[in-house]
């Protein structure tokens, strides 16, 4: 029966098949044989957004997950105007406090022009870098270092004579910072306070979560090293360099092929004068750090002369990209009927950022029952289904009105999934 499912020309090949002596067969279930054809080539689609079940999982995330620090692990706060104001009270009673407005935080620059803002604005300090300096006209950093910024909005000591100052400039510290103060003690340590969600030990905050926050193909959710696809497609080092034996001249470098008078040559001979190598000796005998400076290039500017004839030499200072970018960018000028050269030298891995998850680390740190959308994507749909299965005795009572419905949907999907035998299935299952 198996076989008669085949086409006549197959059975052409098979030759004759007796049917069986008997005079009854009885419990043999239908036969179907059915080729496994996808009709979607898309990348990102996947099994969690073709049954929609990750569209309502995003929902439930962003109306009921809760927020966690990368950097520390623990929970995120946020606190309301009042609440910042009666914790500072509390904590800082009939102590000298600076309340800050960060402005920058963790960025280069020489700040010229903001510190000429803050200098017209009244402010007479800025915290820099772990420091009060008074503002002064012209005042600068060093533009290549990182630094952070404050203004420092007020400087008093908790009593409770002070209250009304304090609310003053509590709201205009975080007026002036969008949302966000630090206050520093006595001893110059810092607490930080929010109306969004921050890490009230390291400082970092996160957006308000929406639905595409949870999304690997919108840039709001998305992992920004792979763009979502969780992973990247890298240039080998291997496939360029096939036979360490050979030299440049020979055609060590499998994209060049062996030596012509080319642009090309011409810049790697000015790198092997600057950097003290020779093209004709075989890259096996070239250092590590060499070979990384012909493949991902050099900040340093070289020479490169060009004799146009003898009486004409012109030398033009570049500065060397190294060739994995020569490659990438041959590849964008290319037209799509020329093919893909590039192919030949890259492999594809596993993003290094998300490890295979799509999403920007904020949106990892999202978790409903502990749980973040990433693992409950990858689980298969019987264990999904457990753990749907009496979530609302694990979460409180606000989340439970809120993803009632959220609830339902994704069960109804999950349960039709379970009824047609795909039990098998992940979420995170590409489509194509």
């Amino acid at each position: 029966r198996y076989m008669e499912t085949f086409s006549a020309y197959s059975r052409q090949f098979m030759g004759g098949m007796e049917r069986p002596d008997v005079d009854k067969v009885s419990g043999l279930s239908p036969v179907i044989a059915i080729e496994q054809k996808t009709t979607s080539k898309n990348p990102r689609s996947t099994v969690g957004t073709i049954t929609e079940i990750y569209d309502f999982m995003r929902l439930l995330f962003a109306r009921t997950g809760d927020a966690y620090s990368y950097v520390t692990g623990e929970k995120m706060e946020r606190f309301s105007e009042d609440q910042i104001f009666r914790t500072i009270l509390e904590k800082f009673k009939d102590q000298p406090i600076n309340i800050l407005a960060p402005v920058i935080k963790g960025r280069k620059g020489h700040y010229r022009e903001l510190f000429e803002q803050i200098r017209k604005q009244g402010y007479l300090k800025v915290w820099v870098d772990g420091a009060i300096q008074d503002v002064e006209p012209k005042m600068q950093l060093d533009r290549y270092k990182i630094h952070d910024i404050d203004i420092v909005v007020d400087r008093l000591v908790i009593t409770e004579k002070d209250e009304k100052r304090l609310q003053t400039s509590l709201q205009t510290a975080l007026k002036v910072a969008k949302g966000i103060i630090r206050v520093a003690d006595q001893q110059n340590q810092v607490s930080y306070y929010s109306k969004f969600l921050m890490d009230p030990v390291s400082g970092i905050s996160y957006d308000e979560p929406q639905p595409n926050t949870f999304s690997f193909n919108s840039p709001y959710g998305a992992c920004s090293r792979c763009d979502g696809l969780g992973y990247i497609s890298e240039v080998e080092e291997d496939a360029i360099i096939p036979d360490r034996k050979l030299s440049i001249l020979n055609g060590g470098l499998a994209p060049l092929g062996e030596y012509r008078e080319t642009w090309m040559f011409q810049v790697l001979k000015a790198l092997g004068k600057k950097y003290e190598f020779s093209l004709a000796a075989p890259l096996e005998k070239l250092s590590p750090e060499i070979i990384k400076i012909i493949l991902n290039g050099s900040p340093d500017m070289i020479t490169v002369p060009v004799e146009y004839n003898k009486y004409n030499v012109q030398n033009y200072q570049i500065s060397f990209d190294g060739i994995i970018k020569m490659l990438e960018e041959q590849q964008e000028r290319k037209t799509e009927d020329q093919g893909d050269d590039l192919d030949n030298y890259r492999v594809v891995k596993i993003c290094p950022e998300c490890h295979g998850a799509r999403l920007k680390k904020e949106s990892l740190n999202f978790k409903v029952d502990g749980k973040n959308i990433f693992e409950l994507a990858t689980m298969d749909i019987v264990t999904l289904s457990a753990w749907f299965e009496g979530l609302e005795t694990r979460i409180n009572e606000r989340q439970n009105i809120i993803s009632k419905e959220i609830l339902k949907e994704i069960r109804a999907r999950i349960g039709f999934l379970l009824d047609v035998g795909l039990s098998y299935l992940t979420l995170d299952r590409t489509a194509r």
